[in-house]
């Protein structure tokens, strides 16, 4: 057993054995999250208990409620919840990403899935390298923990987008039903109503917290710390000045709306007359990845020099520095602020 994990930690072990270490910690953590997310009905039934009995007690005391309700933002297991805010650094920041990105902020499920991805890639990087497996643990925590946020950052990118697509339709929609007569919130029922996702859900989502009482400006900030888009706070200021000194909503509505379409047009102007530069910047990058590969396959013990010999290390580091460098400077000579 000492020479299996020898072998193992030294980088030396057969297949056999890397399958079997695997093995084991695949089903340790499988074990671990099996005791994680158990129903733990001992703590509820005493929770239970407790309430019930001081129900039956003095009902005028000052004692502390004890609340059983499951927190919104909880992943519904105590153990769990205790254990992501140990983990995690800013677990507020990362609902606040999962919401921009139309899911549920239960950071329970991508603690899980990013345990899931990490144990992935580490099985990958030892059956396809020859790396010592403390590499491969490296490799997949790296990869663990940076997957799910570039699939958040993807996910709230592309909802946006089709947010900004949809909402000067949405706005023409209020307008419309504010010159026929109606009120606001029934104009942004309507238009919920009638839009597709992720317009609709958004604005049902206003007016609904309008019917149990909330007010109209309150829940549109909550919606805009959903969606995080500088056009729907336009659209929330507008609302909130009109209610508080009054005026033609239609008309400023109208304007915004004309706003926001030609906000929408300067950007596609600005990303056609910046393409030829991105393109410039796409094949000037890629060139000496596509030559290296190329070498690579021609001759490889002259292609694996560079990667080998100090020298060509040093090269490649200075080399890699200078594209990044090179799209870097590229990357804000074609971004405009509009």
């Amino acid at each position: 057993m000492i020479s299996f994990f020898r072998n193992i930690a030294s980088g030396q072990a057969s297949d056999l054995e890397i399958m079997t270490a695997i093995v084991v910690v695949l089903f340790l953590f499988f074990i671990l999250l099996y005791l994680i997310l158990k129903p733990d009905n001992k703590q509820v039934k005493s929770r239970i208990n407790r309430i019930v009995n001081n129900t039956k007690g003095d009902s005028s005391s000052n004692t502390a409620q004890i609340s059983i309700r499951r927190q919104a933002e909880g992943s519904g297991n105590v153990k769990l919840d205790e254990l992501i805010h140990r983990l995690t650094p800013k677990p507020d920041l990362l609902r606040e990403n999962m919401q921009k990105a139309g899911l549920h902020p239960n950071l329970g499920h991508l603690l899980i899935i990013s345990i899931f991805i990490g144990i992935i890639s580490f099985a990958s990087f030892q059956f396809t390298t020859k790396y010592p497996p403390f590499l491969g643990v490296l490799f997949g925590i790296a990869f663990g923990l940076s997957a799910p946020h570039f699939g958040l950052y993807v996910l709230k990118k592309r909802r946006q987008k089709k947010f900004l697509a949809l909402f000067p339709d949405a706005i023409d929609l209020m307008v419309r039903a504010l010159k026929a007569g109606l009120p606001i919130t029934e104009a942004i029922k309507n238009s919920g109503e009638e839009i597709a996702n992720p317009v609709g859900i958004e604005l049902s989502k206003v007016t609904n917290g309008v019917k149990i009482g909330g007010k109209l400006p309150d829940e549109l900030q909550k919606a805009q710390h959903r969606l995080g888009l500088q056009e729907f706070q336009f659209f929330t200021v507008a609302l909130s000045i009109q209610t508080e000194t009054g005026g033609n909503l239609a008309e400023t509505l109208a304007n915004l709306s004309d706003i926001l379409r030609k906000r929408k047009q300067m950007q596609l102007k600005i990303k056609a007359m910046s393409s030829e530069a991105k393109a410039s910047a796409y094949i000037i990058g890629s060139l000496p990845f596509i030559m290296f590969f190329l070498i690579y396959l021609m001759n490889p013990e002259y292609a694996t020099v560079l990667l080998t010999d100090p020298r060509g290390q040093f090269a490649l580091g200075l080399g890699l520095f200078s594209i990044a460098l090179g799209c870097g400077i590229m990357y804000k000579m074609v971004k405009f602020e509009i």
